[in-house]
């Protein structure tokens, strides 16, 4: 059984899914393809926390998938310190903003944008395994494990870093090892945390509080990797105690509310973004280290900008438009690559002068608001 659309979208994650959501008032026949969709969320709390930029905020509440059920938390500021007494601040009264960034869950979101591309006219979601493509000249077709066979003009890889698509097209991704893991988890806390999230700089890694609604943070402690086996086997109350004295105890006492969890850190870009009938998006495309918070948020603008792009309609495959949208999508990334990268390498470096240097330049970056006010206009986009 063949089926026809304009755009088959493989991947039903936050970033597949928002652009399958961002394509409702196109003329485009789109299906979306996802073997595991999001189940309605319980009350427990998700691990799994991401920041998410002022401006992909109003994207996704002008399409709708940004409300019920998502429990998000506004941060009004930040606090930055280096580990030699360099220290930098935000505040959203500062920068004429009402927040720099929202917090919420993985799985709220990604269950309250796939109920609103439910509900859209041409858009189908499709509960499948892809098995096979059958790539063509002009229309290629995807091959479900149920028999279906899905033909379309564009194919999207939106099925994140080990994207099955991308292997199927035997394009290349280069990944740079940084040797390191992130510890997540998240606690109870017993002084308020105002929406300020905080993060601390230390010769054994990165340790960053995000708020979360109520008395509540997230944690993301990113380590060299031979730490995470002993910070993964501690006990709940073990593990709540290094964080809180990691954190210098500025939120008290630390309850952990879900047990925690670690996930290597490695950046990683595909060789190829496009090729004629095909797109790569996201986290198939492009990862970067998560000491800005800023993954999710750059597979939300790919999302953006393309479906900005094929917003006035015509062929959606063609190549030049696609081109066209990797290079004004490459910029962007390569330049979060590169400064998350960079920061990561500055700050893990023993050297003693550029413990000096870096502190340094924490505190003269803090005394400039011209340069905060820049690097706040770039992360709320």
């Amino acid at each position: 059984m063949v089926e026809r659309f304009d755009i088959v979208i493989v991947g039903g994650g936050l970033t597949g899914t928002a652009f399958a959501l961002a394509l409702k008032n196109t003329s485009y026949r789109v299906a979306l393809v996802e073997p595991r969709p999001p189940q309605a969320p319980t009350d427990d709390w998700d691990s799994r926390i991401y920041a998410y930029s002022p401006g992909n905020v109003d994207w996704l509440r002008d399409l709708g998938g940004w409300g019920d059920p998502v429990r998000a938390q506004a941060i009004h500021g930040m606090r930055i310190f280096g580990d030699g007494g360099g220290k930098l601040t935000f505040d959203a009264l500062e920068t004429g903003l009402p927040e720099l960034a929202w917090i919420a869950e993985n799985g709220r979101l990604q269950y309250a944008i796939w109920q609103a591309a439910g509900q859209a006219a041409n858009l189908t979601l499709i509960d499948a395994t892809p098995e096979a493509v059958a790539w063509g000249e002009s229309r290629h077709s995807l091959v479900l494990a149920d028999g279906r066979s899905l033909e379309c003009d564009l194919l999207v890889g939106a099925d994140g870093a080990s994207s099955w698509l991308r292997d199927q097209a035997g394009i290349g991704f280069t990944v740079k090892d940084q040797h390191q893991a992130g510890v997540v988890a998240n606690f109870e806390i017993e002084k308020p945390h105002r929406g300020i999230a905080w993060q601390w700089f230390s010769e054994d890694g990165v340790l960053a509080y995000l708020p979360l609604p109520g008395r509540r943070i997230s944690i993301v402690w990113s380590t060299h990797e031979d730490a995470v086996p002993e910070r993964m086997a501690r006990s709940a109350e073990a593990f709540a105690a290094d964080v809180a004295e990691a954190g210098h105890h500025v939120l008290g006492d630390l309850r952990r509310v879900t047990p925690q969890a670690a996930f290597p850190l490695k950046i990683r870009r595909a060789e190829e973004w496009v090729r004629p009938g095909l797109v790569l998006i996201g986290d198939a495309a492009h990862t970067v280290h998560p000491l800005a918070g800023q993954g999710v948020n750059l597979g939300f603008r790919d999302c953006r900008l393309l479906a900005e792009m094929l917003a006035s309609g015509g062929n959606p495959g063609d190549i030049g438009r696609l081109q066209a949208y990797a290079v004004r999508r490459m910029e962007d990334v390569a330049s979060m690559q590169f400064t998350t990268g960079g920061l990561k390498s500055l700050f893990t470096n023993p050297d003693p002068a550029l413990r000096v240097l870096r502190n340094t330049g924490l505190g003269l970056t803090n005394g400039q608001d011209w340069l905060k006010q820049a690097l706040m206009r770039h992360a709320v986009q």
